[in-house]
């Protein structure tokens, strides 16, 4: 999406917004440029979804603006695209276990499983800290003791848009949610969403922005 716009495309919108209906050889004849000049112009300011053209009638304004666009981008974000493997953990594993997968994987939350490999509970690093303060055998404390248990936990699935997980983390405080889809009674957990997941979504959003204005150029 051409989101920052040259001076010429502000004029074309400028002119479109006061007199559409309004053909691209009228639009040529206001900027003294001939309409093979002003071609990549609309069909860049179309596609963008500045424009709308109607065929035998001419241009109009949409109303949309760069904030608006880039609000409407945001929210095509899927969860699919942007989410990576999840690290599970059985709820039988220990404590010190979970320790050390979470310290191996890099990762700030485990999620745990049943013995039918569904979502069972989360469990986070304040968890585990919790249980080492409370000087316990870390060995001998299963996770299923300490983790945040299902239906109190945050999720989401493949189709939920980014956005909504974001909301999702600020609003629950905390840096992680399991992907899961349907299984049986229950669900299968199939990655994981982080804030540096959402933060990749969004900048990509900027990529892509500044690839499809190199293309243009």
């Amino acid at each position: 999406m051409a989101l920052d716009l040259n001076d010429r495309q502000h004029k074309i919108i400028q002119i479109v917004r006061e007199k559409a209906p309004i053909t691209g050889e009228q639009i040529a004849e206001q900027l003294s440029v001939t309409r093979a000049t002003l071609r990549p112009d609309l069909a860049i300011l179309t596609m963008s979804g500045f424009l709308e053209a109607r065929p035998r009638v001419g241009y109009f304004y949409t109303g949309q603006t760069s904030g608006t666009i880039l609000s409407e981008e945001v929210r095509k974000l899927k969860v699919g695209e942007f989410l990576s493997s999840p690290v599970v953990i059985e709820e039988s594993a220990s404590a010190y276990k979970a320790v050390c997968e979470m310290f191996v994987e890099d990762v700030g939350s485990l999620f745990v499983v049943d013995n039918s490999g569904l979502l069972a509970g989360v469990l986070s690093r304040k968890d585990l800290l919790r249980t080492a303060i409370g000087s316990q055998d870390m060995n001998q404390v299963p996770v299923s003791v300490i983790m945040s248990r299902m239906p109190n936990i945050a999720y989401c699935k493949h189709d939920d848009t980014v956005v909504d997980v974001a909301l999702l983390l600020i609003t629950k405080e905390i840096d992680a949610v399991p992907v899961v889809r349907k299984k049986g009674n229950g669900f299968e957990v199939i990655g994981r969403m982080t804030k540096t997941n959402i933060t990749r979504a969004f900048v990509s959003l900027a990529n892509v922005g500044e690839s499809e204005k190199g293309d243009s150029e």
